[in-house]
């Protein structure tokens, strides 16, 4: 059993080609066993035998398919990181409110079936080094102010970080480490050029997984449960 005890599993949620994979790759790096989880895994497929990582089909607002996933997991969870987030944009008035439900489906109510399933599997398992695991959500600078014509992201990601600071309140003390991070500006994801007078004006995916590495390799002692980050030109 000792290898079982050394063993330490990482599950990232709503993994495509940008952050989420860049973030898959530094947990790699630093030694975790991955498991990543989106609704098409045909489409990460590639990331996933580069990473030597196994896969799961998701919908992450589904609560039985949450329950699946995290029931699939054998082994010790050490670090969840939540990426999914769905946008509507348009003026309030002419939002679908289909399409407004579903959006805070998937931001917020699917960062709190996450959350709950994965804190209750790291509740369950032994510490390592005083700490059970680590709780990650991706949030964004809608989740500290709402834009025009972004009602239903901000409602998402307000939810999302009122979820994130009740966690940590909670879990911090019985050895989870829950935070949220801020992206507060444009990712340079896969596709998305940055304009020429303006060069590194967003922020890269691979120094945002270095702060995610960071806050899941941070001493007890010392927790962050927030952490914004922002390119230099970005305005606040």
């Amino acid at each position: 059993m000792e290898g079982e005890m050394a063993r330490s599993i990482a599950l990232v949620v709503g993994v495509g080609d940008g952050l989420s994979a860049s973030v898959a790759r530094q947990l790699h790096s630093a030694g975790h066993e991955l498991v990543l989880a989106a609704r098409n895994t045909g489409k990460i497929a590639s990331l996933a035998n580069q990473l030597g990582a196994r896969t799961v089909a998701c919908d992450a607002s589904d609560p039985g398919e949450v329950d699946a996933l995290m029931a699939s997991i054998d082994g010790p969870l050490r670090v969840c990181v939540y990426n999914p987030s769905y946008r509507q944009r348009g003026p309030l008035v002419d939002l679908d409110p289909i399409e407004v439900e579903r959006s805070i489906r998937v931001t917020a109510f699917g960062s709190f079936l996450v959350g709950q399933s994965a804190a209750r599997k790291m509740l369950d398992q032994d510490e390592e080094a005083g700490v059970r695991g680590t709780i990650l959500f991706t949030g964004a600078s809608a989740g500290v102010k709402g834009f025009p014509q972004s009602a239903p992201f901000a409602m998402g990601k307000f939810a999302q970080r009122g979820l994130a600071q009740s966690m940590a309140r909670e879990l911090h003390p019985q050895g989870i480490h829950v935070a949220w991070i801020n992206i507060d500006g444009a990712i340079r994801n896969p596709g998305r050029t940055e304009p020429s007078d303006k060069p590194q004006s967003m922020l890269d995916p691979d120094e945002i997984a270095k702060s995610y590495i960071a806050l899941v390799e941070q001493n007890r002692s010392a927790w962050s449960d927030e952490l914004t980050l922002r390119p230099w030109v970005e305005h606040f």
